[in-house]
């Protein structure tokens, strides 16, 4: 005995009706052809160059592809008659709703909740305007689907055939995330909507009905589709297509990835499909992105993969180019190389001599002792040595600081003291520095603190800029000269920069002939963290500083690779392009600075006119530059000295001790003489804290320390 239908399903038509004209009442408006496409937004965001053009493309929206709307002259003839034909093929000749089909639909059988097969591309498009009408567990009810053609005659009314059909091929999924003829065509085959195949064209207009169908069933719906649309389509080449879709990564490559970086920075947070400027140069970025694979690659071979480029404005402090570089494996192009911390090796000596300079302690002319050297430290003796592994006896701290020699570095800040080295650093935006002095030791001098390229290039550029410091900036909304601190004096900056600039100077560790000569000015230093782990090059003209460092971003140390042989080719190669247009003159000079001819008695470096501080240089009676270098030895500024319990107090003893062959010279602490500066001289500590200096016949502070001591239980 056969199964009774229900009545109301002898006339689903009727009931289809019936619904349409209850709902005629509460239709609302949908959507315009240009409010769809003016609402329409891309998946991924745009970061701009500084001239507009577009640096990178980067995926914002996680849920879905999208990319930008594609027009109908834009798009293939074949999709887009393979489109009509697999889903509305009366497209053109029906104002909405293709009764044909509702009626076919029907005589096929299907109940009232279900009307599958009847809906128009104009039906569909209504659908992806209005979320209540999308079906919900694989299928519409009577009332979505009622509602659906209301709002198809609704948007014939308005809309032309040419805008229905677009908009229905920029907003249809067609496989997985893939939203619009743009993302799938790119996705799946790797080119724009306007160079689908025939074969092409009826994969995907096959893919609409259902996206994740298996490849057997949308190699059925190909061959059908070609069929009725007379296409003859090469059996194997169609197979190879369906299987590119199957077994492919569709990953859809950004057209322009070259500043992925700043792009994860910057457009952050920011809207879907925005196109956010930034301060790079395109041009700039390219370069340099290319000048450090080209480096780079070669040097796998001493085990050297990774390295990063920046570049700042002096004037404004934008960043011109950022760049982050990585060779395998691909985990570590993720890596962010400019803001990684590394160990900085000889690059902060040029701010341990600005110090010393600016606290009058020490001048480009003073001489300092290159010789072997024993510290107590801590965890036992610390022995510094240079990297060639020579001693050169009395040096000059002009020569020791452009020729990077380590041991004077070391003994320059045992005089100027960690805690104010320290307290400069942090000054100059070097982050991360939380530890006391004794945490570092004397080997800070020789760069054991980590610092980022960043950090380094906004310190660097402080030298640029005369001593001021300022933020570096990625955004163009960035005010160039708010907030600048004076962080160095002038003079000091001006003694560095010349140092840094002599390529004399240089001579005795680089030879006068290396890649830090440039045809133009510049000031620059390299430097190489303890077993060659990091490779630093920074450096500055009058217009741009540029910092580069080589490693690996796994923390490997490299083979035999030097800041000469690592980064500074980048370095040079960088700046040449910069200045490819230009050159520029050296830095101006100072008020108080002044020049003055001097000799060396103790050292055998030649005669010559030296830049000096004024007040710091010899007078014209004497131009032997070692008589007028007195200071305090011990105890260096910010010592802090603690009393021990259990040891009598008389026989806890401070030594002060200065270098000056002066017997003139006194010692004041606290503002009382307590003795000449001829010798070293006991002090049983007191607590509290202390101003000790050394003072001349005329009252002149010649050199001045603060230490601290702290009672028993006090630490």
């Amino acid at each position: 005995m056969m199964k009774k239908r229900p009545a109301h399903a002898v006339c689903p038509v009727f009931f289809l009706f019936m619904t349409l004209f209850s709902l005629n009442a509460t239709a609302h408006g949908l959507p315009s052809y240009h409010e769809v496409r003016q609402s329409y937004v891309k998946s991924d965001s745009l970061l701009l160059d500084r001239h507009g053009e577009v640096l990178h493309e980067l995926r914002i929206d996680e849920g879905r592809r999208r990319l930008d709307w594609a027009s109908l002259r834009d798009i293939s003839p074949a999709l887009l008659r393979a489109v009509i034909q697999a889903e509305d093929k009366r497209f053109y000749d029906h104002s909405g709703v293709d009764y044909r089909s509702i009626a076919g639909a029907v005589l096929r059988g299907l109940t009232q909740e279900s009307l599958r097969g009847a809906s128009t591309i104009t039906m569909q498009v209504a659908s992806m305007l209005d979320r209540e009408l999308r079906a919900k567990r694989g299928r519409r009810s009577l009332w979505q689907k009622g509602n659906q053609i209301l709002r198809a005659w609704e948007i014939e009314k308005d809309w032309s055939k040419e805008h229905i059909l677009e908009a229905y091929v920029n907003l249809v999924t067609f496989r997985g995330e893939l939203q619009g003829i743009g993302a799938a065509s790119r996705g799946l085959f790797g080119k724009d909507p306007h160079g689908l195949s025939h074969s092409e064209s009826l994969i995907l207009a096959s893919l609409i009905r259902s996206p994740n169908a298996a490849s057997s069933e949308v190699l059925k719906r190909v061959a059908s589709l070609s069929q009725a649309l007379n296409w003859p389509i090469d059996e194997g080449q169609l197979k190879a297509r369906v299987k590119q879709v199957f077994l492919g990564t569709n990953f859809l490559t950004p057209r322009a990835a070259c500043a992925s970086h700043v792009a994860r920075q910057l457009l952050k947070g920011k809207p879907y499909g925005a196109a956010i400027p930034c301060t790079l140069d395109a041009q700039v970025q390219r370069f340099g992105r290319d000048r450090l694979a080209h480096h780079l690659i070669p040097m796998k071979s001493q085990n050297a993969g990774d390295g990063a480029l920046l570049v700042i404005e002096n004037q404004t402090g934008e960043v011109l180019a950022y760049i982050s570089y990585s060779g395998e494996p691909a985990s570590q192009r993720f890596v962010d190389g400019v803001h990684a911390k590394r160990q900085a090796g000889s690059t902060l000596k040029p701010f341990l001599y600005a110090l010393a300079f600016d606290m009058r302690i020490l001048t480009p002319a003073s001489l300092l002792e290159d010789s072997p050297l024993d510290i107590a430290v801590f965890r036992g003796i610390y022995q510094p040595g240079n990297y060639d592994h020579q001693f050169r006896g009395l040096v000059t701290a002009r020569t020791a600081l452009a020729s990077s020699i380590n041991v004077p570095a070391v003994r320059t800040l045992m005089i100027v003291g960690i805690e104010p080295f320290l307290k400069k650093l942090r000054q100059l935006g070097i982050k991360g520095l939380h530890e006391s002095g004794d945490f570092y030791g004397p080997s800070l001098a020789l760069g054991t603190a980590d610092v980022s390229l960043w950090e380094l290039v906004q310190a660097y550029r402080t030298l640029a800029n005369d001593g001021n410091w300022s933020e570096l900036s990625l955004a163009k909304t960035h005010h160039p000269f708010s907030q600048r601190v004076r962080v160095l004096s002038k003079e000091a900056v001006f003694l560095v920069s010349d140092i840094l600039s002599d390529r004399a100077a240089r001579s005795i560790t680089f030879s006068l002939e290396n890649p830090l000569a440039t045809r133009f000015w510049t000031a620059v230093k390299t430097g190489t963290s303890k077993d060659m782990r990091d490779n630093w090059c920074v450096g500055f003209s009058k217009k741009y500083t540029v910092g580069v460092w080589v490693g690996n971003f796994s923390g490997e140390p490299m083979w035999n690779v030097s800041g000469m042989s690592g980064a500074a080719p980048i370095w040079i190669e960088m700046m040449n392009f910069l200045h490819r247009d230009d050159s520029t003159g050296k830095t101006n000079i100072p008020e108080k600075i002044i020049k003055r001819g001097i000799e060396f008695s103790q050292s055998t470096e030649a005669s010559r006119e030296e830049w000096f501080i004024e007040g710091t240089e010899p007078d014209s009676r004497n131009h032997r530059t070692e008589q007028f270098n007195h200071r305090i030895e011990y105890p260096p500024s910010g010592t802090v000295i603690a009393l021990d319990p259990d040891i009598p107090s008389e026989l806890q003893k401070v030594f002060f001790i200065a270098q000056t062959n002066e017997r003139s010279l006194r010692w004041v602490l606290n503002n009382i003489t307590i003795g000449v500066v001829d010798k070293p001289l006991s002090w049983a500590p007191k607590p509290g804290s202390h101003l000790l200096a050394i003072v001349d016949g005329a009252e002149k502070i010649v050199d001045s320390v603060h230490f601290e001591v702290k009672g028993p239980g006090e630490m």
